[in-house]
């Protein structure tokens, strides 16, 4: 085996093991958070309230009157451990909705995160699309009206924020123009605005990379002499000077990526698109721990996993770091 191979399998082993502890770690807090919201998710304020007795023995059967019970019995069944101990029907039970009557948090993951994570896939590839073409124009002509142009659209890229940039989408394209649905979910056409407004911040951090890498890399020795040896300019960047402009990049897709891919709360919101963001809010504003909880988890496990395979890309693409 390789240098390069062990290396690889040495950190793929080594974050196996820090995983659990990541997770544990993000559980915990995630807990202590969530059991601090004020509210009862039993009662809906709005509507019928079920008699004291049985918001009582709700309390009991989910485990909410005793902290220290629900939190090693949500995490037991969550892992799986309580699954191979007998205690448990199903492994990897993220338990009941404690505001969506006859949904379990397993369902609600289940119908929510593809969809989430097909709006951030294409919010995604749209971002390094904009991003990767903007830097590069920029860090190829430096200090130009093209250049100030891309960087300007990357300032207004980052400062604005995703609500403001999603409901100014809606009103001119969705409202006024016609061109796409107002909201939900379905065919291409619902994907366009919400993959739009969530890649924006991402390109625009991505054009900024690239751009720096870019005018670096155009003037260290080996890219000068390539260019004296009567290569074209514009083949010479594309060839031998992205690659190394990309390492950065490659790096920020990591965590990107699984904001991204599970969704942004924000822009799922007021798209209405129904996929974990959504129901993210709506478990947090209703108190519903259990959901809270499980969102929490998958989020924090998809984090940890997107890094690792980006810290394996990158031992690939730079051998350098084996």
């Amino acid at each position: 085996m390789s240098t390069q191979s062990t290396s690889v399998v040495a950190l793929i082993a080594r974050r196996l093991v820090q995983l659990p502890f990541i997770v544990l770690a993000v559980y915990t807090l995630t807990f202590l958070l969530a059991w601090s919201i004020p509210g009862n998710p039993l009662e809906n304020p709005d509507g019928r309230r079920p008699p004291a007795e049985i918001v009582e023995a709700m309390k009991k059967q989910y485990k909410l009157d005793d902290p220290v019970a629900f939190y090693f019995d949500y995490l037991g069944k969550a892992t799986s451990i309580s699954w191979v101990l007998g205690y448990s029907d199903q492994p990897f039970d993220l338990g009941p909705s404690l505001k969506q009557p006859d949904w379990t948090v397993n369902e609600i993951l289940a119908t929510g995160l593809p969809v989430s994570m097909t709006l951030g896939l294409s919010a995604m590839l749209i971002a390094l699309t904009i991003g990767l073409t903007a830097g590069v124009i920029g860090g190829l002509n430096p200090g130009s009206p093209l250049d100030g142009f891309t960087q300007l659209l990357a300032i207004i890229g980052i400062s604005l924020p995703s609500f403001v940039i999603g409901s100014a989408m809606l009103m001119l394209f969705a409202v006024k123009l016609g061109l796409f649905p107002v909201g939900g979910w379905g065919g291409v056409s619902y994907i366009v605005l919400p993959a739009f407004t969530l890649s924006l911040p991402f390109a625009a951090y991505i054009s900024r990379l690239v751009r720096f890498g870019m005018i670096e890399e155009m003037s260290a020795d080996h890219i000068r002499t390539a260019r004296a040896k009567g290569l074209p300019r514009w083949k010479v960047a594309l060839k031998h000077a992205l690659k190394n402009a990309f390492l950065p990049v490659l790096s920020y897709l990591g965590p990107a990526t699984a904001v991204a891919l599970t969704g942004s709360f924000v822009v799922e919101k007021v798209f209405a698109v129904p996929g974990i963001g959504q129901h993210f809010v709506d478990g947090v504003l209703g108190k519903d721990i259990t959901l809270v909880m499980g969102v929490v988890l998958v989020y924090s496990t998809l984090m940890v996993v997107f890094n690792l395979v980006v810290d394996v890309m990158y031992r690939f693409v730079d051998p350098r770091l084996g």
